[in-house]
């Protein structure tokens, strides 16, 4: 008999829901969540395998490896078509859940994910240490500003070098702000050395690596903008056409469609939000600063036609679109456009 099978994963333990033939449930049981385990619970059963189905998360990319190194077929799905489907269920427990992804699986109402390579799930961790690290010192210097404030002593605009004087200055008659303020400015820079040394360490890979090499020829983009394109991405070739990055990056306009009605929104959203945050941080250099070339010349006749911060977004859309068509062809950025260039 030949079955599909739903996980719902859970950090301790895994629902597993098997469903035969017209949907009927075969068997639900329960096992940790450990590649080991997972493979031990789902080798046991005397059934044919058609395929192993479970929702993209935190585990999952790690879980899914393990499986399908035993020789299984196993397929991620995405998380926001499988929370839809699920909502419609009164009562939400692991079991059912596990029930619904098979059921789904079975019906072939899914979207499958990619699952990345180990360098790139490694440079994604690398740039979000980088980030916890940028949110850290920012919270640090509202605080302090904050702090500062209830005393009346407005910090004012203050640049990065200046910003450690120019609070012991206003501090400098209290000793308990003094202490106070010591403390946040030592770990300030104490953060601030973290995050050269790995801002150091992000340039040295993205130097190293062809692909980001080939990206950073592009003017707007430099070392982190190309991981995060690179590691986001991680396999070129799943994608049919460059176009189709835009849509899975969530830079599309969200559209409502019924009847005499259609109307057509903001932004999706969907997919990798670093991402996105990367293309529109490199679209707003690119719109204002570097030498002149086809792209930017672009996004300034649609700021013109359609305001700036609709050209913003189409800028890095395309951007996304350009870089991916460069990784395919291998072939630098050029600042002239050619006839047979990306529309």
């Amino acid at each position: 008999m030949n079955v599909f099978i739903g996980l719902d994963v859970s950090l301790a333990s895994t629902a597993i829901c098997v469903l035969g033939p017209q949907g009927k449930v075969v068997k639900e049981f329960q096992a940790a969540s450990e590649p080991e385990a997972l493979v031990l619970a789902i080798g046991s059963l005397p059934y044919t395998i058609d395929a192993i189905g479970l929702e993209a998360g935190p585990l999952s990319q790690w879980l899914s490896k393990g499986i399908e190194d035993a020789g299984f077929d196993v397929i991620l799905m995405e998380t926001r078509l499988v929370k839809a489907a699920l909502k419609a269920m009164p009562i939400k427990t692991d079991r059912r859940d596990a029930q619904g992804i098979a059921r789904l699986l079975q019906m072939g109402w899914y979207r499958p994910v990619h699952r990345k390579s180990v360098s790139s799930q490694e440079i994604r961790a690398l740039l979000t240490a980088r980030k916890s690290l940028q949110q850290a010192i920012i919270n640090i210097e509202l605080s302090m500003r904050g702090v500062l404030r209830n005393f009346g002593l407005k910090l004012g605009h203050v640049t990065r070098i200046r910003y450690d004087d120019r609070v012991r200055e206003l501090v400098a008659e209290n000793k308990i702000l003094s202490a106070s303020a010591s403390t946040l400015l030592r770990a300030r820079e104490q953060l601030r050395a973290e995050l050269a040394a790995l801002d150091t360490m992000i340039t040295g890979l993205a130097k190293h690596d062809d692909v980001c090499r080939l990206m950073t020829t592009m003017p707007g983009v430099g070392p982190i903008v190309a991981l995060t394109v690179r590691s986001a991405i991680d396999d070129p070739t799943r994608f049919a056409r460059s176009k189709d990055v835009g849509p899975w990056a969530g830079l599309t306009p969200r559209r409502t469609q019924s009847g005499e009605m259609d109307i057509v929104g903001q932004i999706t959203k969907t997919g990798d939000r670093g991402l996105r945050t990367a293309l529109y941080q490199a679209a707003m250099i690119l719109m204002h600063r570097g030498a002149p070339n086809w792209l930017q010349a672009w996004g300034r006749r649609v700021a013109h036609r359609r305001g700036s911060k609709r050209a913003l977004i189409a800028l890095a859309r395309r951007i996304g679109v350009v870089l991916h068509r460069m990784w395919i062809d291998g072939t630098p950025f050029r600042y002239t456009q050619s006839s047979g260039a990306i529309a």
